[in-house]
């Protein structure tokens, strides 16, 4: 019998395929790959049972610890390739080419024929594409399409980053045509078009963003109503009233599905014309939004709620340090962001009793010199101000998540897209169990499952304590992963019923289909949504993967400046914690600038130290000694190696 899936490989060429059906995952040893490379869609057959011999037994030696089989399989065909271009490093040996690929989960080298290296020079980064692979070929055959540029400059290894994974930092001629079209055509707004919406110019409005953001998706207005009610509205950029079906600026953003962060830039979504401009909510401006407005209480109540076509203009653009500033001083604005702060409060209480998660976690960013080189690493602040705004977003994605759901009901399959957020996965949250127990806590399960309200209790447990971010990280990844999905079935991290993305739509292409479908309803436009409806589920997962491809170019952007920050501290001492325990050596956390590197087990004394699965801890056979999971360590740089991006420390006595 055949399957399908999509298999994933490790750099020493296992493969692992994920099967409807089974609890775990098809096994692909190296002889059986036939070729497949990590997230191909691949056809697969079972040829039996395996075996992994040197973890079945662990060096704890208790031979209840077998882990149980898993199925062997085979690939007899690839469906469909992931990709099919590499970034890498040239290299060249007795007269041959090859690229050595970025990517670790690749398992092989792609040769270049000399005549295909367009002018590429050994040790330089470039962009390969594989051309073909024939049967008894050791490596796929390539040519190099782009030189991208010197190894180790700046410059090279983040466009190195950002090619990767198919992320395109240019906008084709074509639509950056209809972004200049559109800037003439639509600015200033036509007095028509501000007829048609209403018009919220006359009260109070600020936007509240990053010290340096170029963009403002969002902004916030307030009115006293009196009798202790006020008219609060939440005002998104109107990105579907520029960006509309079947032109080529939709083609684009729904291709690029979101904008992209790294260390030192933005790659938008969006051309900066629009997004930067034209779109965006600038302060003293005449702006287009799509607006939810509440009027509430100072308790958080909603007593009433509407949506629609606005025309803004901003009275003050704060950064969230301005804004806390006057919060604190009782500076400018304080009486409209002081009444917007205390609802902010109550509506986060009334999340956290209703079960949402609070997983605020330790951020960090550079301060790059000149030339990209970073010169410091600090850690993010989290203000009053970021989670006031956050209260808001949230209100208005839960409000019109749920009037997109009610107006819908039993009509088109609620034709709509939302953000969703599973149950745990019950060995997941079995396995967490058994690290916090070993961590002395405990979280209670029932049947494999977990109650939000008791994740939380262990998360304020821990406030405090040396453990608190190995705990809280450990608990995020046991997780399942919120996505973008048709079938609403609720948010399990912010205990939302309805849930979706509405208030970023110059930076997320699911918050500009919301836009439209919001627009439909309010209009009874059937005709549209059911034109449209039958491609929001390929639209949600495709925003899904380039959500992912997003996440994992940031995370590689900061890795690679926190390897390149530390290899200017080879020998130098820090303080950190040990946040991962492994059979091979144990991974240490710098504690301010999140840097983590590895000590081998070898490295730790004259001692033979195995690994204690259950309690997380590395004990040496001779002198007993222990390290555990979250243990404070002093220790030493010795190596910084900016290819793998890893790090290598040796424990300071």
């Amino acid at each position: 019998m055949k399957h399908h899936g999509l298999i994933k490989t490790t750099g020493k060429g296992m493969g692992f395929v994920t099967v409807d059906g089974m609890e775990q995952e098809v096994v692909i040893t190296p002889e059986f790959l036939n070729h497949a490379l990590n997230g191909d869609t691949v056809e697969i057959i079972l040829t039996g049972t395996y075996v992994d011999t040197k973890r079945a037994k662990l060096r704890t030696g208790t031979d209840s610890e077998f882990k149980a089989p898993q199925q062997a399989g085979q690939v007899v065909k690839i469906i469909e390739r992931h990709k099919d271009e590499y970034v890498g490093t040239l290299l060249t040996q007795e007269g041959k080419y090859q690229v050595v690929p970025d990517d670790r989960r690749m398992y092989v080298n792609i040769a270049i024929p000399a005549d295909k290296i367009n002018g590429a020079t050994p040790n330089q980064k470039v962009l390969a594409q594989i051309t073909g692979w024939e049967n008894g070929q050791t490596n796929p055959q390539g040519e190099i399409v782009q030189v991208i540029g010197d190894k180790g400059t700046h410059e090279t290894e983040m466009q190195s980053i950002i090619l990767d994974r198919g992320i395109d930092t240019n906008f084709p001629d074509d639509v950056d045509a209809e972004a200049h079209a559109l800037e003439k055509s639509e600015k200033p707004i036509k007095p028509e078009e501000i007829a048609r919406r209403k018009d919220f110019r006359g009260t109070f409005t600020t936007t509240i963003d990053p010290f340096d953001a170029k963009d403002f998706d969002d902004a916030l207005s307030i009115k006293d109503l009196g009798d202790g009610k006020f008219e609060i509205g939440v005002h998104i950029a109107d990105v579907s009233h520029y960006v509309r079906p079947g032109t080529a600026l939709d083609r684009e953003a729904k291709n690029r599905g979101t904008s992209v962060y790294l260390v030192d830039r933005t790659i938008p979504m969006l051309p900066e014309v629009l997004s930067n401009d034209l779109c965006s909510l600038n302060p003293h401006e005449d702006k287009c939004a799509f607006s939810a407005v509440f009027v509430m209480d100072m308790e958080g109540k909603v007593h009433e709620r509407w949506f629609g076509k606005t025309v803004i203009n901003s009275d003050k653009r704060f950064s969230y340090e301005e804004a806390q500033e006057s919060l604190n001083t009782q500076g400018l604005h304080f009486k409209e962001l002081n009444t917007l702060n205390q609802i902010a409060y109550k509506l986060r209480a009334e999340k956290y009793k209703a079960g949402a998660i609070d997983f605020e976690t330790e951020e960090v960013k550079f301060k790059l010199d000149k030339d990209g080189k970073p010169i410091e690493v600090v850690k993010k602040q989290r203000l009053d101000t970021h989670k006031l705004v956050e209260e808001y977003m949230l209100l208005a994605n839960r409000e019109v998540a749920k009037f997109i759901y009610d107006k819908q009901k039993g009509n088109l399959d609620t034709a709509s897209i939302y953000r969703i957020h599973d149950l745990p996965d019950p060995d997941r949250m079995a396995d967490l169990s058994l690290f916090l127990q070993a961590m002395g806590h405990s979280l209670p399960l029932k049947q494999g499952k977990v109650n939000s309200q008791d994740i939380n209790k262990l998360l304020k447990s821990i406030v405090g304590t040396p453990e608190e971010s190995l705990i809280k990280t450990a608990t995020i990844r046991s997780m399942a992963k919120a996505i973008y999905s048709t079938k609403n079935i609720g948010h399990f991290g912010l205990a939302f019923t309805y849930y979706t993305h509405f208030t970023s739509p110059i930076r997320r292409y699911p918050d500009l289909i919301v836009q439209r479908i919001l627009y439909y309803i309010l209009n009874q436009d059937k005709k549209h949504l059911k034109d449209e409806w039958k491609s929001y589920e390929k639209i949600a997962n495709h925003s899904t993967e380039k959500e992912i491809a997003a996440a994992e170019a940031e995370r590689a952007s900061i890795k690679y400046k926190q390897v390149e920050y530390m290899s200017a501290h080879i020998g130098e001492e820090f303080n950190g914690k040990i946040s991962g325990v492994t059979e091979w050596g144990l991974y240490v956390e710098e504690e301010n600038t999140k840097c983590e590197g590895m000590i081998p087990l070898r490295e730790l004394g004259n001692d033979f130290f195995t690994l204690n699965r259950k309690t997380y801890t590395v004990i040496g056979e001779k002198t007993k000694k222990k390290f555990r999971l979250g243990d404070a360590v002093r220790f030493r740089v010795v190596n910084a190696d900016l290819d793998a991006k890893t790090l290598d420390y040796k424990l300071v006595a």
